[in-house]
């Protein structure tokens, strides 16, 4: 049987976790936020009060008995980091730098690699990222680059925190949002980038339902 991939990519604060979950969710796929992997092991390497600048520091967090695992929980993805729930965790601007800094580092990406491959080969799935249709999925059935401003980026993820009662100011959210586009475009290894043969879809100026509205038009278009 042959399953349906949808890889999507962009920049930080692109939307892409919310619009990809609502969007499998219509389509009956299931949603693969692979940055909620990597903001996993950021997280590890963070508790385990290492250096993350240091990549041989990042790899020693890769130790036999580190479990990093995505579960679905009524339909909806959970991380766990050795057995602990951390998918609230995860979602600090702490962790979200820290997923950026070890994600350029070849072994995390390597350990993380065939998890994100053999999900793809079973299910029905979109699957968001940074190099899923560049690197990780590579023959998806459709790719879609999907970006916005870094004003527009930054003044949503300020909203998110707020909710979530993390009073971060707005100038040093954008701050950090470019510099996360700077270091996620320019690392050596799976930059991100557009895939050539990916539908660019820009959303600064269209609100959260117009984008799904968006992307889950461009699938059923491409499938």
């Amino acid at each position: 049987m042959k399953f349906i991939n949808v890889a999507i990519d962009g920049p930080a604060g692109a939307g892409k976790s919310t619009i990809s979950r609502k969007a499998a969710a219509e389509l009956g796929y299931i949603y693969i936020d692979t940055g909620a992997l990597y903001r996993t092991v950021g997280l590890n390497a963070l508790r385990m009060g290492v250096d993350i600048q240091d990549d041989s520091a990042v790899i020693s967090t890769l130790t036999d008995d580190l479990s990093v695992e995505l579960r679905f929980i009524d339909g909806e993805q959970r991380m766990f980091l050795n057995g602990e729930d951390v998918s609230s965790d995860i979602r600090t601007p702490e962790a979200s730098m820290a997923a950026s800094r070890v994600s350029a580092v070849p072994k995390v990406r390597a350990y993380l690699f065939d998890l994100q491959k053999n999900l793809a080969k079973t299910n029905n799935c979109i699957m968001d990222g940074r190099d899923i249709g560049t690197v990780v999925l590579p023959d998806a059935d459709v790719k879609i680059f999907l970006t916005a401003s870094p004003e527009a980026r930054a003044e949503r993820r300020f909203k998110e925190l707020q909710e979530k009662g993390i009073n971060t100011p707005y100038e040093e959210v954008l701050a950090d949002m470019i510099k996360r586009d700077y270091d996620d475009s320019h690392r050596a290894i799976a930059p991100l980038k557009q895939a050539d043969d990916a539908i660019l879809c820009d959303t600064s100026n269209i609100g959260l339902e117009e984008s799904i509205r968006l992307i889950i038009d461009t699938i059923k278009g491409n499938i």
